[in-house]
């Protein structure tokens, strides 16, 4: 017979096998959502004022540092893509409509801006845009650098990753200065929100705004679900901790009404995904021009596979050497920028099959996500060995060498001309509504726009009295 088992009080019960590695994953999962280190409270009007003179001083800096750019003619002398055929006309013709559908989604922030730019003078509609597009990013890097917190700890480092926003190299090519491409820069902001715990209700406030504004701007902020997931699981149940999730939720439920109800399909084709995830990803990783250098001297194979060495060499190492902490965010990081660039190819869209120009790549919008978070990855890693090996010299080394990687895109790409820039200057198109409207004072003017998920251009109407002179 069995001998019988013996129960010793005070003696804990092991954990069953599933509850054990449920507990194993939870305690993985908390690393990623670490609550930043205990900061001094801000007490008193005079700190608390010369806390948002630095925030509002550091966005307008960044706005100014988005302005300068661009080489050759400025973003604030065209309207661009669908500001100029879509959104623009429609917060004209039909106000504070935001919520209409657009290629089969919900783009609140673009439509938002399209309706304040449309309350200035027509003539400074090119400069609304621009300015509002280079607000919105310079905002998320801001935030960016609040957010990471939790992840890094030198403020210098920090620094780096709301830099790493501002100073995109491949910005000018689609995203920065203008309305319509605004989302891009909120979904990084998304990511960043999702990791963080704020100390304070503001942040959580601030987090839940920016998820509510990002998922409302973008069907694309579907894909941060498993991000999501895994907060619920390893952040403890607090309503602070949890307000992100709240906003994410809201915007989520407003964006899939508006899927649903625009009946509209989309579809591409998977098999895209490498060509891009490695062309225009990987490849202009560490610079758009330093990519076409390597191009030029390697080839495009031979490019790609140098820099995929390089990126895998720095991030593995890190991975394995550098605790878990830093393995976890790794591994998110990269993982989570993979399936964002699988996911937008199933979407179905041409720019894989387009060619691609030093001044122009159609579709670029797609690789800012996964390339910013392999500038985060970097600096996590870079913040990780400062922790552990200051003052050592392997830890100024390490910062010095990520610093220096990051910069070469950064300084090389700051300023450069793009082929989108060749558009028809605006005071043309300002001039033109003007001068019809002053001999048809009660007119209207249509403006069409390709329909890229349909046969016929999309027409868009306004009245000549909806222009502000």
């Amino acid at each position: 017979m069995p001998a019988p088992q013996l129960r010793i009080p005070g003696l804990a019960k092991p954990p069953a096998p599933r509850q054990a590695a449920a507990q194993r994953a939870r305690e993985w999962l908390s690393e990623l959502f670490s609550e930043p280190a205990q900061t001094r409270a801000l007490t008193g009007a005079r700190r608390w004022a010369a806390f948002v003179v630095i925030q509002v001083a550091a966005v307008a800096a960044g706005t100014a540092v988005m302005l300068a750019r661009f080489a050759g003619s400025p973003p604030w002398h065209i309207v661009y893509a669908e500001d100029l055929g879509i959104y623009l006309p429609q917060a004209l013709g039909h106000p504070w409509q935001l919520l209409q559908s657009y290629a089969g989604y919900l783009q609140l922030v673009p439509r938002l801006i399209a309706q304040i730019v449309s309350m200035l003078p027509i003539r400074d509609a090119a400069a609304g845009f621009a300015v509002a597009g280079a607000l919105v990013a310079s905002g998320c890097g801001l935030f960016a650098y609040h957010a990471c917190a939790g992840q890094v700890s030198s403020r210098w480092l920090r620094a780096g990753v709301g830099l790493s926003v501002v100073l995109l190299p491949v910005a000018q090519l689609e995203i920065a200065d203008n309305g319509v491409n605004t989302p891009w820069y909120l979904l990084v902001a998304l990511f960043w929100a999702l990791v963080w715990r704020p100390r304070t209700w503001g942040g959580a406030w601030t987090a839940c705004v920016v998820a509510f504004l990002a998922a409302a701007s973008s069907s694309l902020a579907l894909v941060f679900a498993p991000l999501v997931a895994a907060r619920a699981i390893a952040a403890p149940w607090r309503a602070r901790d949890h307000a992100v999730t709240a906003g994410w939720a809201a915007g989520s439920l407003l964006q899939a009404g508006v899927i649903v109800g625009s009946h509209l399909s989309r579809s591409g084709a998977l098999a895209k995904a490498p060509r891009y995830y490695t062309r225009d990803v990987v490849l202009p990783a560490f610079g758009w021009h330093l990519a076409w250098h390597l191009r030029s001297a390697l080839g495009v194979t031979g490019a790609i596979l140098l820099v995929t060495g390089v990126l895998a060499l720095l991030l593995g190492l890190a991975a394995i050497t550098l605790g878990s902490k830093c393995r976890v965010f790794i591994v998110t990081a990269v993982l989570t920028g993979l399936v964002f660039t699988l996911v937008s190819t199933i979407l179905g869209w041409g720019a894989p099959d387009r060619p691609v120009t030093l001044i122009a790549e159609s579709g670029s919008r797609y690789s800012t996500l996964p390339i910013l978070l392999f500038d985060a990855a970097l600096i996590v890693a870079a913040d990780t060995v400062l922790l552990r090996w200051r003052p050592r010299p392997q830890a100024i080394a390490a910062v010095v060498a990520v610093t220096a990687i990051l910069a070469v895109g950064w300084v090389w790409d700051f300023r450069y001309q793009v082929g989108r820039m060749n558009a028809p200057a605006w005071s043309q198109t300002a001039d033109s509504w003007l001068s019809y409207c002053q001999r048809n004072p009660a007119g209207s003017i249509s403006v069409s726009f390709p329909d890229y998920w349909g046969p016929a251009p999309l027409s868009s109407t306004f009245s000549c009295t909806s222009l502000n002179r």
